[in-house]
C-alpha cells in the first residue's frame, strides 16, 4: 500500500523521501485539532513535512483497505517510548503511476477506535 510506504518513509531517518510517493500536483488536507493544513503540489507537502518537529513518532496502521485507486488506513500514532498519542484515519486516491494524487488525513489525540498504548511496543 502506498499510504503505508508513505508513513514508513515519513517516520524514517529521511522524512522527505515520502515526497517520492506523491504526484507533482498532489492535493492534500491534514486535519489536526484546531488546525487544517491544505496544499497543492509537492512543494506545499514538503513545507509541511520539513516543519514537523523530529520527535520520534510512528504511524502504526491497524487496519487498511484498497478499492481500485482508493486506499484507506486507520491507525495510531506512537512516540519513541511506545506511548500512544492519538489516532488517524487516512484516505488517498492513487494515480496510475502508483503515487498519491489526493490525500486526506484526520488526527485526534484522544478518541481512538482501539486502545492507545500507555508505553512499550505498539
Amino acid at each position: 500500500m502506498i499510504i503505508e510506504d508513505y508513513y514508513a518513509r515519513l517516520d524514517g531517518p529521511e522524512p522527505l523521501r515520502a515526497l517520492e510517493l506523491a504526484e507533482p500536483r498532489v492535493e492534500f488536507l491534514i486535519a489536526l485539532p484546531g488546525n487544517e493544513i491544505r496544499g497543492t503540489g509537492v512543494a506545499d507537502l514538503e513545507a509541511y513535512i520539513a516543519a514537523r518537529p523530529a520527535v520520534g513518532r510512528r504511524h502504526v496502521v491497524r487496519r487498511r483497505g484498497v478499492d481500485g485507486d482508493l486506499e484507506m488506513a486507520y491507525g495510531i500514532i506512537t512516540e519513541g517510548d511506545g506511548r500512544g498519542t492519538g489516532s488517524f484515519s487516512a484516505a488517498a486516491e492513487i494515480s496510475p503511476a502508483g503515487r498519491l494524487r489526493r490525500y486526506q488525513v484526520f488526527f485526534h489525540p484522544e478518541f481512538s477506535l482501539f486502545p492507545l498504548p500507555a508505553g512499550g511496543a505498539a
